[in-house]
């Protein structure tokens, strides 16, 4: 019989999840974790790790169509939809079964089922109503479900799901979510993507290589609105050269739809325009699963559809915490996974830090990529700082122009006053694995000086990172 009395309770097996339970684990804290779905959680099996998969198919599949850039020739280049998506969910599938055999390697109890609040320190779980989605993957038999489970600490991590606004329902057949949108059984002719978030511009980025007319309906007066402006307007331009088409400051007034397309009236700037299109898909963010965990009888507080917490994870109510997308933004996996260490080393005493938003670094996945961390110029200026402001463009580095991506810029934002970092923001090739230099920086409060100091490998994409601090001090040297 299954073990029914734990120190640590977590429900959600997400990034947040089950990073936290094999921490608490690791403290010496007997850790159990119920999960309705599938392991890993939505970033898991149905958003980061899928959606590069089919990413990096779209990508070399764009290489393969302009070989002749590199002095190669190919014919026939061609792609199978199938065998694509096959490929995306077969990736998904080995990191799921990967999240299981860390759980079990550090004896975490996996629950199988929903979760319930009854109390604090008591949750009863029902048998699932949710099917599994990774089919290869199914439950077990023979292991903990459905009944009654009593933990000192009970963390709630449930993540998010997509936000569904009125006129943008998701029917799975005309209108997609990034559920649908991750599983095509065929590319459509024209597409039209609400909203231009890291999810709809990714979603437009693959669909566009794969030969698909993209339309990307923005309400902000900016793509990707929580980026930089000079960034994002240089991902726009590199965006339109590859066919995506934008509208900015519009949105979709109506949906109508046919057997098989969807006729859009887009408005902006008091003019409306009508397009037709094969699917539509609705990237208008995500809200937090919050419903259903006996919160509101437990009186503990959310708002906007998140759970309220404290720099440490900690609800209003003694007992119960809560990590990750249902404790609001930003929502990403990784600070998901660093709330949740945070969370569980505080319940155990250690000296814990509370969770520095403003080091939490965002990507975005397109071709060109986009990353960037800390405060953009607007942000900066309306926070009362004097800048220093450093640029150094893709062009005159040398690994990018062998690389044949010569396009993007690295720009970086210091405190004239202190030489503190305020913010870093890329786009170009590769800049996602390169942003997490900037953000070590921030953390050990780096200063120019020392950025400036630092050697950089050549040739390699991190020089502009250098060169873009020395432009902000007046001393870029290939420039």
């Amino acid at each position: 019989m299954a073990d029914t009395n734990f120190d640590v309770l977590i429900i959600g097996a997400g990034p947040g999840g089950y990073v936290t339970a094999i921490r608490a684990a690791q403290l010496g804290f007997k850790t159990a974790i119920v999960e309705r779905e599938h392991l890993g959680g939505i970033c898991l099996n149905w958003g980061c790790i899928p959606t590069k998969a089919l990413l990096r198919s779209a990508e070399i599949f764009h290489y393969m169509k302009h070989p002749d850039a590199y002095g190669l020739s190919a014919k026939g280049v061609d792609f199978d939809a199938a065998k694509v998506v096959a490929r995306s969910r077969g990736v998904s599938g080995r990191l799921n079964m990967g999240v299981n055999g860390l759980l079990k390697k550090n004896k975490v109890q996996i629950i199988w089922g929903e979760a319930k609040i009854t109390k604090p320190g008591e949750v009863v779980v029902a048998d699932t109503k949710k099917a599994i989605m990774q089919p290869q993957n199914p439950i077990p038999k023979g292991v903990a479900g459905a009944g009654t489970y009593t933990a000192k600490h009970i963390i709630i991590a449930t993540g998010a799901r997509p936000r569904v606004l009125p006129g943008l329902e998701h029917d799975g057949k005309l209108v997609w979510s990034y559920f649908e949108a991750m599983v095509p059984e065929e590319m459509p002719a024209d597409l039209l993507v609400v909203g231009s978030g890291a999810i709809g511009i990714e979603f437009a980025s693959f669909y566009n290589a794969m030969g698909v007319n993209v339309t990307v309906v923005e309400i902000m007066d900016q793509i990707m609105p929580v980026e930089d402006t000079e960034i994002s307007k240089i991902a726009q331009k590199q965006l339109e050269k590859q066919g995506i088409k934008f509208r900015i400051s519009a949105k979709v007034a109506k949906l109508e739809k046919g057997k098989d397309s969807v006729k859009a009236t887009i408005e902006a700037g008091g003019k409306s325009e009508t397009i037709t299109v094969d699917r539509v898909i609705a990237a208008t963010g995500v809200v937090g699963n919050i419903e259903n965990l006996g919160l509101e009888a437990l009186g503990v507080k959310t708002e906007k559809g998140c759970v309220v917490i404290d720099g440490f994870g900690r609800t209003n109510v003694p007992g119960i915490y809560a990590i990750g997308d249902v404790a609001g933004p930003p929502m990403l996996a990784h600070k998901a996974e660093h709330e949740g260490v945070i969370c569980i080393e505080k319940i155990k005493g250690l000296d814990a830090h509370p969770m520095k938003k403003e080091q939490i670094p965002g990507c975005t996945y397109c071709h060109p990529q986009v990353a960037s961390v800390g405060l953009t110029e607007a942000k900066a200026k309306a926070a009362g700082y004097e800048l220093k402001i450093g640029r150094f463009p893709f062009l005159a580095n040398g690994k990018a122009i062998a690389l044949g991506e010569d396009q993007g810029l690295v720009k970086t934002i210091f405190d004239a006053k202190t030489g503190r970092l305020l913010g870093a923001h890329m786009v170009g090739a590769e800049v996602t694995e390169l942003i997490q230099g900037f953000v070590v920086a921030m953390g050990l409060e780096t200063t120019e000086e020392e950025l400036m100091h630092t050697v950089f490998p050549h040739p390699t994409l991190s020089e502009m990172m250098h060169e873009s601090v020395l432009d902000a001090y007046g001393r870029v040297i290939h420039m």
